[in-house]
C-alpha cells in the first residue's frame, strides 16, 4: 500500500508536469516573474520531493488507523480534496492562460488559495491520526503559500 500511496501523489504531479512542460518556453518564460522567483530548475527537485513526503503522509495515516475510524477517513478525504485542487491547478495555470488569458491566472489563484486552505485542514485532520503525517505535510503548506505569491504576482503583472 505504500508503493500505491506514494505513486497517487508522484502521478498527479506527472500529469501537471505535462501542461508545465508545454508552456514554460511560451508565455511563462516571457512572463514577468516576481524577484522571488526561483530558477525553474528548483520546481521539479521540490515539487518531487513533497508529492513523496505527503504520499509517505497519508500511508501513515491509513496504516495507523486505516478506514475503520471516521477520523481517519475524514483525514483521507481532506487529503483526496487537496490532491484534487493540486492536479487542477498546474493545467489551469501554465495551459488556460494561453487561451483563458487573465480568467486563467486568477482562476489559479482562487485554486491555490483553497489549495491552501485544503491543506490546512488535512493537516488539522492527519494530527490526532498521526503527529507525523501531520508534520510531513507542513513544509507542502510553505510551499504553496510561496507559489501562492508567485502566481497572483504572474496575475497582477499580466
Amino acid at each position: 500500500m505504500l508503493l500505491v500511496m506514494l505513486a497517487v501523489p508522484v502521478g498527479i504531479g506527472m500529469l501537471g508536469s505535462l501542461a508545465t512542460r508545454a508552456h514554460t518556453d511560451g508565455w511563462y518564460a516571457e512572463a514577468e516573474k516576481a524577484p522571488w522567483n526561483p530558477p525553474d530548475w528548483v520546481f521539479g527537485p521540490v515539487w518531487t520531493t513533497l508529492y513523496l513526503t505527503m504520499g509517505l503522509a497519508a500511508w501513515l495515516v491509513w496504516r495507523r488507523r486505516g478506514f475503520i475510524t471516521s477520523r481517519a477517513r475524514r483525514a483521507l478525504r481532506w487529503y483526496a480534496v487537496q490532491l484534487a485542487l493540486n492536479a487542477v491547478w498546474s493545467p489551469l495555470f501554465f495551459a488556460g492562460y494561453p487561451r483563458w488569458q487573465d480568467a486563467a491566472l486568477w482562476g489559479a489563484a482562487a485554486v491555490i488559495v483553497a489549495l491552501i486552505g485544503a491543506l490546512a485542514v488535512t493537516i488539522w485532520a492527519f494530527w490526532p491520526v498521526s503527529r507525523t503525517a501531520a508534520v510531513l505535510m507542513v513544509p507542502y503548506l510553505g510551499w504553496v503559500v510561496y507559489a501562492s505569491t508567485l502566481n497572483i504576482y504572474i496575475a497582477a503583472a499580466q
